[in-house]
C-alpha cells in the first residue's frame, strides 16, 4: 500500500516561480488515496470529545462529511458570503490581495458545542482563524482543527495558537 503522500501531486513553480503547489485533486481521483486520506484524517479524532464537525467550502466539504458520516456526528458548513439561505453570521478575513467573507447558519452551532474544523490544507491560517472566530461568536468551542496537509513554512499554525491543530502531512517549506 502507497503512504498517503504518494497520492500528493507536486507541481513546481505553481502558481509563481520557487513555489512546489502540493495538488490534492491527484488524491481525491484515486479510490484507495480518498480512503486512505478520510481514514487518517478521522484517526487524529480517536480520542477527542466533540459534538460537530465544521468544514469551509469546498474541500472542507469533502474530508468533513465522510468522516462526520463516519462518526455520526453533524456536519457544519462554512461557506462563502452570499451561498447560505438562512440567517447568518460573517466574518471577512485578510487575503493575500484583498479581502474575503465567510458565513455559518446563526442557529448551526448551539452554545457550549464541542466543534472540530476539517479542512484539506492549512497555509498562511487567515481562512481558519476566520471559521474559529464564526464558531465562538456562535458560543461553540474549538477543540482541535484537523487538515490532511500543512504548509508549515507558511505559518498558519501560529494563528491558531492556543488550539489543538493536527495534520496528516507536513510539508517544511511553502
Amino acid at each position: 500500500m502507497k503512504s498517503i503522500e504518494e497520492y500528493v501531486r507536486s507541481i513546481p513553480d505553481f502558481p509563481e516561480s520557487g513555489i512546489i503547489f502540493r495538488d490534492v485533486t491527484s488524491v481525491l481521483q484515486d479510490a484507495e488515496g480518498l480512503h486512505l486520506a478520510i481514514d487518517l484524517m478521522e484517526e487524529k479524532l480517536k480520542d477527542v470529545e466533540f459534538d460537530v464537525i465544521a468544514g469551509p467550502e469546498s474541500r472542507g466539504f469533502i474530508f468533513g462529511v465522510p468522516i462526520a458520516y463516519n462518526l455520526k456526528k453533524p456536519f457544519i458548513p462554512i461557506r462563502k458570503k452570499g451561498k447560505l439561505p438562512c440567517e447568518t453570521a460573517s466574518v471577512t478575513y485578510e487575503l493575500e490581495y484583498g479581502t474575503a467573507e465567510i458565513e455559518i447558519h446563526k442557529d448551526a452551532i448551539k452554545k457550549g458545542q464541542k466543534v472540530v474544523i476539517i479542512d484539506d490544507l492549512i497555509a498562511t491560517g487567515g481562512t481558519n482563524e476566520a471559521i474559529v472566530k464564526l464558531i465562538e461568536g456562535l458560543g461553540g468551542e474549538v477543540v482541535k482543527c484537523v487538515f490532511l496537509m500543512e504548509l508549515a513554512g507558511l505559518k498558519g499554525r501560529e494563528r491558531l495558537y492556543g488550539y489543538d491543530v493536527d495534520s496528516v502531512i507536513i510539508y517544511p517549506g511553502k
